[in-house]
């Protein structure tokens, strides 16, 4: 999207990943699928920069790190960036006068007056994958001995005897 076509007044896109883009971005994602993403965003122009404000949301399918059972969860995450031109996002001041630097994170470059929505959405996708998805319910747990006494390799003896291994 080119910034000088966004009107004074703002933009709104509602946009959805197309079903032949999704597997590429599961596959880079590291997800088992992606059966649905998309994106809202409301695009405000800040001088020559623009502010997206908005919303990604996706269906994840990954494998549970408990149970290795296939669990598809529900991701939704909050946009909100300021792009400003190249030149000026290296050179603007992010410190305050006494030398600190300001809880206010920088813009992102905006190359050739260019913004890629897709990008974005990707790379929220990205943020708000659980790297560690569990089905709900799935837990850790010790193996437990059959006797109370404390040991170092009980866990593993006891396994050793369901396994049928005495």
């Amino acid at each position: 999207m080119v910034v000088e076509d966004i009107p004074e007044t703002g933009l709104h896109i509602d946009a959805e990943a197309p079903a032949e883009v999704r597997p590429q971005l599961a596959k880079l994602a590291g997800l088992r699928s992606l059966p649905r993403i998309s994106g809202t965003f409301d695009l405000m122009r800040q001088g020559a920069g623009v502010r997206i404000a908005g919303r990604v949301n996706a269906r994840v399918g990954q494998i549970c790190v408990v149970t290795l059972e296939p669990i598809e969860s529900d991701l939704e995450e909050p946009v909100d960036l300021v792009f400003a031109p190249a030149a000026a996002s290296e050179t603007a001041d992010h410190g305050s006068a006494d030398g600190k630097t300001s809880d206010k994170d920088p813009p992102e470059p905006l190359i050739d007056g260019r913004l890629d929505l897709g990008a974005v959405a990707t790379e929220f996708l990205l943020l708000g994958i659980d790297p560690y998805p569990r089905k709900a319910g799935a837990q850790f747990g010790a193996l437990k001995s059959d006797d109370d006494i404390a040991r170092p390799f009980a866990a593993l003896e006891a396994l050793k005897k369901r396994m049928g291994d005495s």
